[in-house]
């Protein structure tokens, strides 16, 4: 059995900062940032965000595309973007 240590990364919101421009610099869905860190709403300065260290294809929804084709099924896509919600525009992994 191969043993590996997990080290988390973490960041502290800076003044004038918001969840989508951390979101956007670790190229991480704004979503699935939320939901890693429990947010219902936007972050204060000085909130430690917890920064998950799974990496995807970061991809934005254009039109005529479904759940399934970019994830290859509904529940793929639930399980890696923290939501059932697709709409053109919005930036999810793959």
């Amino acid at each position: 059995m191969k043993l590996e240590l997990e080290q988390k990364t973490y960041y502290r919101l800076k003044r004038g900062q918001s969840l989508s421009d951390v979101a956007r610099v670790y190229g991480i869905p704004p979503r699935v940032l939320a939901a890693v860190n429990g947010l219902k709403e936007e972050p204060w300065e000085g909130c430690v965000l917890q920064i998950p260290a799974e990496r995807r294809n970061l991809y934005t929804v254009r039109g005529g595309e479904s759940k399934a084709m970019l994830c290859g099924s509904d529940e793929n896509f639930a399980e890696r973007n923290k939501t059932q919600c697709l709409y053109i525009g919005q930036t999810v992994w793959l």
